[in-house]
């Protein structure tokens, strides 16, 4: 019987800029100020969850040493092979290297915790010749070679190990998507197209590549925020999330806040701009508050893309019903599956989170969807 392999590597450092307001990890100098700022690597974690789910544990699985990916799969009790040395702190030529010598040992695919530049390494050496699965942990993640969550990875890895004809998997090409980050960070959003991988035919469990906005739907979003804005409390503290949509709340309001940010109003006034989750719940700490989102286009996430500032426990301080969701009809019917997903890493929330929402698409127009923890 021929022993069963897969690669796999983790990018310990992939999504710490997330929570600390930097939309990114890639370069030394940013890590080294995600560092400073106290974020926390949590790849390993995410991956270990993902490795809880898979249901054929007697594969081998190839992995690039130490938190590259075989502490956390020795951790979980799978047979490895490493195929390369534990850096003390890993690359990009790291993961290059790794994925050449698993394609080399007989990787019948490869699966990465990482985000769009981890999945852009791997592809440069394996383009579309092995299936490649990613396990989200970074923090922008508009490649369309994603599990909705480690969970659904987890599910998806049992799948493409699995004999069973009934159980057999169909395969299709995936957009390999990156964004400068430089131009990220400036507001700016420079997405380039490196390729199409080869993904499992799953929509339930990967997530579609993200899409632009949609201009016909500028208009109603504008007045759906005006009548948003026209709404807001006081003493309240309002977290304005990352996007086109929800910004427009602040334009509304006459202010400017950052785009791919989370801004802070209060009493019609900026109280904050472009906060990291600390400091988000030093601000709102022991008083009122509410989230304005909106969500993904193509993907359809409400939380845990591109907005990991809005941590796990302040979603569940301002609670399902302080949660105001403005998006377009156009971008809510583009949604395939027809569902919006929350991703927040407790997965206690994202049940508690999951049911049918009322989503603001225009002065006094809602559109009921469901969501589901993805």
């Amino acid at each position: 019987m021929v022993e069963r392999r897969f690669g796999l590597i983790v990018n310990p450092i992939a999504g710490m800029g997330g929570a600390v307001g930097l939309k990114g990890s890639d370069g030394a100098d940013v890590l080294a100020e995600a560092r400073r700022r106290g974020a926390k690597p949590g790849s390993a974690d995410r991956t270990a969850v993902a490795l809880q789910h898979i249901e054929k544990r007697d594969a081998i699985i190839l992995v690039a040493g130490g938190t590259m990916g075989e502490d956390v799969t020795r951790a979980a009790g799978f047979r490895t092979q490493r195929v390369s040395e534990a850096p003390p702190r890993s690359t990009a030529e790291d993961t290059i290297v790794a994925a050449r010598r698993m394609t080399g040992e007989g990787a019948e695919f490869i699966v990465f915790a990482g985000g769009d530049g981890t999945a852009r390494d791997i592809h440069s050496v394996i383009g579309a010749q092995l299936p490649l699965l990613g396990i989200p942990t970074g923090v922008k993640m508009q490649s369309g070679v994603f599990a909705t969550s480690p969970a659904a990875a987890g599910r998806l890895i049992s799948l493409l190990l699995s004999t069973a004809p009934e159980t057999r998997l169909q395969f299709e090409q995936a957009e390999v998507m990156d964004i400068d980050e430089d131009e990220l960070r400036h507001g700016r959003i420079v997405p380039r197209l490196y390729g199409y991988a080869k993904v499992p035919a799953e929509r339930l469990l990967l997530q579609q590549a993200k899409s632009r906005a949609m201009p016909d739907d500028d208009a109603a979003i504008a007045a759906a925020a005006a009548s948003v804005a026209a709404g807001l409390q006081a003493g309240v503290f309002y977290l304005i999330g990352p996007g086109h949509s929800a910004k427009q709340v602040l334009k509304a309001l006459g202010l400017e806040g950052n785009l791919l940010g989370v801004d802070v109003v209060k009493d019609g006034k900026l109280a904050g701009n472009d906060l990291s989750a600390a400091q988000l719940r030093a601000m709102t700490a022991d008083a009122p508050l509410r989230i304005i989102a909106g969500i993904t286009g193509g993907q359809g996430f409400l939380f845990g893309r591109g907005n990991q500032q809005i941590a796990a426990d302040i979603i569940a301080r301002a609670g399902r019903d302080g949660i105001i969701v403005i998006a377009g009809l156009r971008k809510l019917a583009a949604l395939d599956p027809p569902r919006l997903l929350v991703d927040t890493g407790d997965p206690l929330l994202d049940a508690g989170l999951s049911g049918h929402w009322r989503v603001c698409c225009g002065p006094s127009r809602w559109s009921v969807v469901r969501v589901e923890a993805a």
